[in-house]
């Protein structure tokens, strides 16, 4: 596996974890981040759409779809501008910006591996 399919496993491997989380025991992770309890399903259908996006990413990396990497880069940087505003903006609590925040990393990750497997000294 290529060091960029290995970025995008990973950050498949964490919405896996994230997804089943969201789906099995929701409160648990609000309540670790500052949000309110809730007991309705909107939680578990935001799980449910993490993990088919989980799916999409191991997918993805297992068949070193380069292509797909340079997509997540900007859709991961986009993650990151929209929940961090949410937070500046009061629209969500502050540790929203946190999810974001790995999305940016993964993002970065991502960029850096691809931009070096283009370089022609990893060409060779």
């Amino acid at each position: 596996m290529s060091k960029s399919a290995t970025s995008v496993f990973v950050f498949g491997v964490y919405l896996v974890f994230l997804g089943l989380l969201l789906v099995m025991v929701p409160n648990v992770l609000l309540r670790i981040f500052g949000f309110a309890s809730t007991t309705e399903v909107w939680v578990r259908v935001v799980g449910v759409l993490v993990l088919c996006l989980a799916t999409y990413y191991v997918l993805a990396a297992r068949r070193e779809m380069v292509e797909f990497f340079q997509w997540t880069v900007r859709v991961r940087a986009f993650v990151f501008v929209c929940l961090a505003a949410f937070s500046v903006l009061k629209l969500a609590v502050p540790a929203l910006a946190l999810f974001g925040c790995v999305d940016l990393l993964g993002a970065v990750w991502t960029a850096l591996c691809v931009r070096q497997s283009r370089s022609p000294v990893a060409a060779k």
